[in-house]
């Protein structure tokens, strides 16, 4: 019987939050903090230490990943997915449990991973293999396929420092994809790249599992994408494994769990993180459906979106955008607000964004709030994004006669007004 190629037993990591890291600290305060550990040593087994909360971000994860299967790893924003594949990849260390990986693993956590931007493309494909465990001799033997599949053929030589995102991602899922390792792990990066090359990535992944008979470990909030690459998905939630079954059990307990956990107001005043997506020149503190008491609603109700925005430097000219899509993540819509709001560094607005009669089917929905300025053809500046907020369901409308309406799923998500016939011949 051919062993697992992980084996995750009674996983946990904890934080200590209110903790700084030295790494966060200049030299002198690393120093003196180094000189001080006694002291404080001594006043947390006195009793006198400052409180300290410990966050559990994941606790007891235990499952089997046999080789060749491509699994999902699926769930909320913050509900330790990233964490567990860093644990994984030997980026950070369980605080509990142990993890067991057969084989080498090749990680794309997020763009760049492992990258030196001084470098050249083609230099940190030999640095990147490298890292990965492969000899020179290996490497060399795959170059080819790496730059052919990459097409930053042109730029190969150019530090990467000038890359965009997409060649970045490109060049970065090459070398993850083609150096052979036993075990790949994605976490969500190919959400930067357009959807031909989305489309070739998961081809590629296909053929990595399927015939070369390695294993994928996958994170989504796409759960179209999830359902055509995936085996088997596990679900977790604020860091418990929930569900640990095949793909349509776990992405429909996904699906039924973002909404119960749906919400007509949204509040990001306490995000203190790093900006997870643009430059942070202004950033969402809260967002709000306003004038609606539940999040089911008809398919003719018109939407009001209340986005409380606070600038930190100052920014002009700028436009919100909300892009509607399906829970699995498919985009059905969007609408873009006029590039004509301004505010002051340290000010804060609330403006209101107005989606009139959506026509959309009966099914469950959520949005995705960018503030950016400019436009993709004149180039655009994104300050600020936050996914997977402000869900609704619309619910079906109810038939003259008192019964309710019926909708085919495969007939889509927009509902045109009825088309007219006439006799023409």
């Amino acid at each position: 019987m051919t062993p697992p190629a992980i084996i995750l037993d009674s996983i946990g990591k904890a934080y200590q939050i209110g903790l700084r890291s030295p790494a966060d600290e200049g030299l002198g305060q690393a120093i003196k903090g180094v000189l001080a550990a006694p002291v404080r040593n001594l006043r947390r087994l006195s009793g006198h230490a400052p409180h300290q909360e410990t966050f559990w971000a994941l606790r007891n994860i235990s499952f089997e990943v046999p080789p060749g299967q491509v699994l999902g790893i699926v769930g909320r924003n913050g509900a330790g997915k990233s964490t567990l594949l860093k644990i994984l990849s030997r980026i950070t260390e369980p605080t509990e449990g142990r993890a067991r990986v057969r084989g080498r693993i090749a990680s794309l956590l997020e763009v760049g991973t492992g990258f030196h931007p001084e470098l050249t493309g083609r230099e940190n494909v030999y640095l990147n293999g490298a890292i990965l465990g492969m000899t020179r001799a290996e490497i060399a033997a795959k170059f080819d396929e790496i730059v052919d599949f990459s097409e930053v053929e042109q730029f190969l030589d150019t530090p990467v420092k000038r890359y965009s995102s997409g060649m970045f991602l490109r060049l970065a899922f090459a070398v993850a994809a083609f150096l052979e390792p036993e075990i790949l792990v994605i976490d969500e990066v190919l959400a930067v790249g357009d959807a031909r090359f989305q489309k070739k990535c998961l081809g590629r992944m296909r053929e990595v599992s399927r015939g070369d008979g390695r294993t994928v470990l996958f994170v989504s909030h796409n759960m179209a994408t999830v359902r055509a690459l995936c085996d088997r998905c596990v679900l977790l939630n604020k860091g418990a494994l929930v569900a640990d079954a095949d793909t349509e059990t776990v992405v429909e307990q996904y699906l039924d769990l973002t909404m119960n956990q749906a919400s007509t107001v949204y509040d990001f005043s306490d995000r203190t993180q790093a900006w997870e997506f643009g430059t942070g020149a202004a950033r969402f503190t809260r967002l709000e459906f306003a004038g609606v008491r539940s999040s089911f609603v008809n398919s003719t109700a018109d939407f009001d979106l209340l986005c409380t925005v606070l600038a930190r430097d100052d920014v002009d000219a700028f436009r919100i955008a909300a892009i509607v899509k399906r829970l699995d993540g498919v985009p059905v819509g969007a609408a873009f607000a006029p590039d004509h709001a301004s505010l002051r560094a340290g000010e804060t607005g609330t403006f209101r964004l107005k989606l009139a009669d959506l026509g959309l089917a009966p099914g469950r929905y959520a949005c995705e709030l960018k503030l950016g300025k400019g436009n993709p053809r004149e180039g655009r500046t994104e300050f600020d994004a936050i996914d997977d907020v402000l869900h609704f369901e619309i619910l079906p409308e109810t038939a003259a006669d008192g019964s309710a309406g019926y909708w085919e799923p495969a007939w889509g998500s927009i509902r045109f007004a009825d088309a007219s016939l006439d006799r023409v011949g």
